[in-house]
């Protein structure tokens, strides 16, 4: 028995799920995109009249409550909330260190840049505004904070997917204009060492895990053989197809929340994989569908929140 129940939960039989409680945190409709604070106690949105006294940045707790301002100003800011980057409708962008203050500018034609962990270096691209885009040459450039750009690639119709550490980038992009696919790939920027992952048509839905150690993603309009959801380490082997498909976030290092596709309006189940046990589990169903792929893992892996389909509420669970 304990044999053919395990199975089953490995196998993320959804007649195992039930439905997980939530709770709306924001009403309304007001709030799409909202993200996760570092410390997973709060989420943060725009928001602005006539919900809110102007236009800005605000923050509720993950328990639902009064919303207060966070930031005045419209930016992007930093995952951790070091930084706030104000692209300009000219060559340089202004990048504040929300500390103290201090600003230094970056001649990203008011392209958005890409944080390592640490958030003390940056990486953003600058590629060509005409022809085709797979036959862009795209640019990418890395800069200390503070410091000045300089150029560690050249791609065609790709870029930076992302900081594997604090010293290597993850690219996908050509190598040559010309080429069918597209290679992904690391790039240590201050040795210059390239590791070639994968090679494909495209790739899709990139995703690293939060130590850097994995990726995750999708090849469509491949061959057979190609297409699907991969797992893959950014040290190099060979990939892992993952047979299901849908939305998927990482919840930790070695585990990732998938949420299936569903084309019959079924409630979306949340079904997690275990890297180091080679399994799935599921942990239930949100008793109804999530708008336009919009929802988050906490930081710390706890919370989940999503924009309801029903009703356009934003709601928070706890994570089994």
């Amino acid at each position: 028995m304990k044999r053919l129940l395990l199975t089953a939960i490995l196998a993320g039989t959804s007649a195992l799920a039930a439905t997980l409680p939530s709770r709306a945190v924001l009403s309304g409709e007001c709030c799409p995109g909202t993200v996760w604070t570092p410390d997973s106690k709060a989420l943060v949105f725009l928001d602005g009249p006539p919900a809110r006294p102007s236009t800005g940045f605000y923050t509720v707790v993950a328990t639902g409550g009064a919303v207060t301002r966070k930031f005045s100003s419209i930016a992007y800011f930093s995952p951790k909330l070091r930084w706030a980057v104000r692209p300009s409708t000219g060559v340089n962008t202004v990048l504040e260190r929300l500390a103290d203050g201090k600003r230094f500018t970056l001649p990203t034609y008011g392209a958005d840049v890409s944080w390592n962990d640490a958030e003390t270096g940056l990486a953003y691209t600058r590629s060509d505004t005409s022809g085709n885009y797979d036959r862009r040459a795209t640019r990418v450039f890395v800069a200390d904070a503070f410091g000045s750009p300089r150029q560690v690639a050249t791609l065609y119709g790709g870029g930076v997917s992302g900081w594997v550490n604090d010293d290597t980038l993850l690219l996908s992009g050509k190598s040559a204009p010309g080429n069918r696919d597209r290679e992904l790939f690391t790039l240590n920027i201050r040795t210059g060492a390239k590791k070639l992952l994968r090679t494909a048509l495209g790739f899709r839905g990139l995703s690293l895990s939060p130590d850097g150690g994995r990726v995750l993603y999708t090849i469509s309009f491949d061959s057979a053989a190609r297409n699907g959801l991969w797992l893959q380490s950014t040290a190099g082997g060979a990939p892992a197809e993952i047979n299901d498909y849908g939305s998927y976030r990482w919840r930790d290092a070695d585990r990732f929340v998938l949420i299936p596709l569903k084309l019959d309006g079924s409630a979306h189940v949340l079904r997690q994989y275990t890297v180091s046990l080679g399994g799935w589990n599921t942990l239930g169903d949100l008793g109804g569908q999530i708008r336009q792929g919009d929802w988050n893992i906490s930081p710390d892996g706890k919370l989940l929140n999503f924009l309801s389909a029903r009703d356009g509420n934003v709601r928070v669970l706890t994570l089994p």
